[in-house]
């Protein structure tokens, strides 16, 4: 009588012999469906508008920054260093319905019966504006906050004016209230680029590592 056990053992690595080519294939899916790569593409198609829809005399573009906090890092995806002001921009590369208002702490992304919650993102610009008043030792209104929505997403709540999914090159340029001298500009621009971490692989990591601390530190206080 045939050894059964054997003849799977047999089967299963005659089947891994040949589809083996098939296990890259799912790892480069598995990234390019990552929340990782959605985020930077996101953030890729927002720097690509910046660029070709402000004057770069006009506007300075700061990507992808990580600042030092007190608690530890935070990231800001786009800054936009100007005359008028600075604009800090957080992007949401997302889909389906977005629920949300300016106040609540959580917003909703809803994909046919699925729901998601994420962090309101005017709150997470919040943190990265404070962390720039701090750096720069500016007041508030030296700043505008502006959250970017890419992705074949719908917002079905009536959202504040700062929370676009199109058309924010426009909304920047509206902004025309001179704040800084052209010193200042470079000032900030100067002091921006000399506190920021250097933009590596070492630098994500350790932001990474600080969000799940932080994450990790608010599931396990005790709720009243």
């Amino acid at each position: 009588m045939p050894d059964i056990t054997s003849q799977l053992n047999s089967a299963i690595i005659n089947a891994f012999m040949n589809l083996w080519y098939l296990i890259p294939l799912f790892f480069v899916i598995a990234f390019f469906k990552s929340r990782y790569f959605k985020g930077k593409m996101g953030e890729a198609f927002v720097n690509s508008a910046i660029n070709r829809k402000l004057d770069k005399t006009q506007y300075h573009l700061i990507k992808d920054a990580t600042l030092p906090t007190p608690d530890g890092t935070t990231q800001v995806d786009h800054i936009i260093v100007s005359k008028f002001g600075i604009f800090v921009i957080e992007t949401k590369n997302m889909k389906g319905w977005i629920f949300g208002g300016k106040n609540q702490k959580t917003w909703t992304q809803s994909i046919y019966k699925n729901k998601n919650k994420f962090q309101n993102p005017l709150h997470q610009n919040y943190k990265h504006i404070k962390t720039l008043e701090n750096l720069l030792d500016l007041s508030n209104d030296k700043f505008h906050s502006i959250v970017v929505f890419i992705g074949d997403s719908t917002f079905k709540t009536k959202m504040p004016e700062n929370v676009l999914s199109g058309g924010y090159t426009d909304y920047i340029k509206s902004k025309d209230t001179i704040l800084f001298t052209d010193n200042e500009v470079e000032k900030v621009i100067e002091q921006i680029e000399s506190d920021r971490y250097e933009r590596g692989y070492k630098t994500n990591r350790e932001h990474v590592k600080h969000l799940k601390q932080s994450h990790s530190k608010v599931r396990k206080e005790p709720s009243f």
